[in-house]
């Protein structure tokens, strides 16, 4: 079986993370990761999701910029995303952020800093529904008008996520000790082992997983890219979207 030629609009994720290159690769786009140089914690904001878009902005601001000085690849569209998990309610171990005497408290917690830190973590989200809140921003690609300003957009994608509430100390010690999740910002992958501590998701799984993949296509139909473009052109006559086939071409058989 031979594959489609991916979309060779250039596309640069500001990230060399493999789940989120998988993801925007899997859907047939050439996408090159390109690590960015922003200290994430040094962005600080009380709330969670215009937290996760600041961050996002300030990686694809950062590598599109970094691009265009090293003159390769300048036309590109960067995208830059970061993930914020957060409670609304209960304190969890961490550092707490916005009004702790507000009627709405939230508690973002980052990647825990020791063992111990994550095996608190975990006690503290068993039986409980956290927020995973990812940041998105498009930063680059052809311009709005010919000589203008590299285009930007951001969005915020939300998936809540419930863990099951019999997981036993020993089971998270376990998970712990196996470092699968280390350095992420919940403190497990869904997608691995960490599919043993959770009860339920709702939303995007693939934002769970790093990146809001459905929203993120429908931001590139709007910018020109359609599925034709990553199939190598099939699939998108004339007509546009619902279009008939191109001349000569027929049903499988």
């Amino acid at each position: 079986m031979t594959l489609p030629t991916p979309y060779i609009q250039p596309v640069v994720l500001a990230s060399t993370s493999p789940w989120r290159l998988q993801l925007l690769r899997s859907t047939g786009l050439a996408v090159e990761g390109v690590d960015h140089a922003v200290d994430e914690e040094a962005i600080q904001l009380a709330d969670p999701r215009e937290l996760a878009v600041a961050r996002a902005l300030a990686k694809a601001r950062d590598v599109q910029a970094r691009l265009v000085g090293e003159g390769r690849l300048g036309g590109a569209l960067v995208v830059g995303a970061d993930q914020v998990a957060w409670l609304q309610g209960e304190a969890v171990e961490g550092e707490p952020h916005g009004d702790p005497d507000g009627p709405s408290r939230v508690e973002i917690f980052g990647k825990p800093p020791s063992p111990e830190a994550w095996r608190e973590r975990l006690r503290c989200l068993r039986g409980r529904v956290h927020t995973l809140s990812t940041g998105v921003a498009l930063v680059g690609g052809p311009p709005a008008s010919p000589g203008g300003p590299p285009r930007q957009e951001a969005f915020c994608v939300d998936s809540r996520v419930r863990f099951r509430g019999d997981l036993s100390d020993e089971e998270l010690d376990a998970y712990v000790a196996c470092g699968e999740a280390r350095g992420c910002a919940g403190g497990y992958m869904v997608e691995g082992r960490g599919a043993w501590l959770i009860e339920e998701v709702e939303g995007d799984w693939n934002n769970v997983v790093g990146l809001p993949v459905f929203e993120l296509l429908g931001r590139l139909r709007a910018r020109g890219v359609h599925l034709g473009d990553v199939l190598g052109g099939a699939g998108r006559g004339d007509d546009g979207p619902g279009g008939q086939a191109p001349s000569g071409a027929r049903s499988p058989s």
